[in-house]
């Protein structure tokens, strides 16, 4: 009898313990957020300036784990088969659009396989080359290019990255068709551009700007239709000739397909948070990002901004005729 009793308190007690657990506001534990490029890289950058701002809010660490390859689709199908429990997110950039048109087989679908949770931050990119590339301006690389295209290279950080997005569009504007060089991210593109091994490339902001500053490249414009404040002086490559040449790295926080409302709303708060914190905007202008607008950090904002910019690229990248397998 003595022992019944006992094992009836420790089941009350352990249902008890159970029920507190279970009861526990989301978040208990650490979040981790997963980054499809390298550590060092400028969506790394941004997922960590964020992660460290969305913590304090939450009152958990949020973790960055990288998790590369196959330009971010290795990392995007970890989440959308992750478990829909809140502590599994996601930050990539526009090759959550393109994969679409990149990839014969895709294994996920992203506009059906994630939860939305918000834009992040625009980044610019900018057109630079090795330092003793002879062009000096825009208008003389480009007679240049056109020139000398057989024996020219242009770097990019991989199938589907910007920087690749951003090279078909500047050889479809020159009407050339270029070597291309892909790299294992933008770093080490950057690396091999800084050490004369590669011509020239389409990097972000968020890489280029101490070494334009340092001169160690040969700069010759932004790709935003306005100059940005980071480089107030650079003009655009718009207002130097290059009409409607225009892009720019957006960043956007998913989420796998069932996760809870509760923590769908507690991870976009903090989100909204941390663009308001003094720290990440300051980081962030010193990268040249803008952060987006209060309508465009919201679930809907990023699931109504991803579906233009599949159709926007999509005919962009079947007409280069670039497809993986």
């Amino acid at each position: 009898m003595k022992t019944s009793w006992i094992r009836w308190l420790a089941a009350v007690a352990l249902a008890a313990v159970a029920g507190t657990a279970y009861a526990q506001p989301f978040p208990n534990h650490a979040i981790t957020l997963v980054v499809p490029f390298a550590a060092g890289g400028p969506t790394d950058v941004v997922a960590r300036t964020l992660a460290a701002s969305m913590g304090k809010t939450l009152g958990q660490s949020v973790v960055v784990e990288n998790k590369l390859g196959a330009g971010g689709t290795i990392a995007a199908n970890y989440v959308a088969k992750a478990t829909p429990d809140g502590y599994t997110i996601f930050i990539h950039h526009n090759g959550m659009a393109t994969a679409t048109a990149l990839y014969r087989k895709l294994p996920y679908n992203p506009l059906a396989d994630f939860e939305y949770i918000g834009q992040v931050a625009d980044v610019p990119m900018t057109l630079v080359a090795r330092k003793d590339f002879p062009p000096e301006s825009l208008r003389d690389y480009i007679a240049y290019v056109r020139a000398n295209k057989q024996s020219i290279n242009l770097a990019n950080a991989g199938l589907g990255a910007v920087s690749h997005l951003c090279g078909m569009l500047l050889q479809q504007a020159l009407g050339v068709e270029l070597t291309t060089v892909p790299f294992q991210g933008t770093g080490p593109a950057l690396t091999a551009l800084l050490g004369g091994q590669v011509d020239t490339l389409c990097d972000q902001t968020t890489q280029t700007i101490p070494h334009i500053r340092a001169q160690k490249v040969k700069f010759y414009g932004v790709t935003t239709r306005t100059r940005i404040a980071a480089l107030p002086d650079a003009p655009t490559l718009d207002e130097q000739g290059l009409k409607d040449f225009e892009v720019v790295v957006w960043h956007g926080v998913y989420a796998p397909k069932g996760t809870p409302r509760e923590a769908l709303e507690r991870v976009n708060q903090a989100l909204r948070a941390a663009l308001r914190d003094p720290m990440v905007a300051g980081r962030f202008a010193e990268l040249g990002a803008q952060i987006v607008p209060e309508d465009k950090q919201t679930p809907a904002g990023l699931r109504d901004w991803l579906k233009s910019e599949i159709d926007k690229w999509g005919p962009v990248i079947r007409s280069a005729g670039t497809f993986a397998d």
